[in-house]
């Protein structure tokens, strides 16, 4: 195997699995593709985030132009948050692991229940 060498620019696998493998950005994305959502509303579907966190999330996926922000006037103006055409397609490659997720869950929580019986025995 050769060695390793340095380079200048970032690994964009380790790039990208930054933003999606945090804890919130699949979820949005995943709430994202049923169509544009408002804050508040991704706030309800998205079980468990802070309203800080999705802030945060959101203001992320905007920035690596996953998402798009629109503002509407009135009085309370009126945001609402879509996926762009970037967010589709990282929808389409992560739709076969939320698949596969949703088909092996109850397994693996199987696993976990007999590792930690297994280690509280020994």
């Amino acid at each position: 195997m050769p060695a390793p060498h340095a380079s200048n620019h970032a690994c964009p696998i380790r790039d990208v699995l930054d933003r999606v493998g945090d804890a919130w950005s699949v979820l949005v994305i995943t709430e994202l593709h049923h169509g544009p959502c408002r804050f508040n509303a991704l706030r309800r579907v998205v079980d468990g985030i802070s309203q800080r966190m999705l802030a945060v999330t959101l203001r992320q996926l905007e920035r690596d132009g996953l998402v798009s922000r629109r503002v509407t006037d009135g009085r309370p103006p009126q945001v609402t948050y879509a996926l762009t055409s970037r967010g589709i397609s990282l929808h389409a490659a992560l739709a076969p692991l939320a698949e596969w997720a949703a088909q092996h869950q109850l397994a693996i929580r199987n696993s976990r229940a007999a590792f930690e019986a297994a280690q509280a025995a020994a």
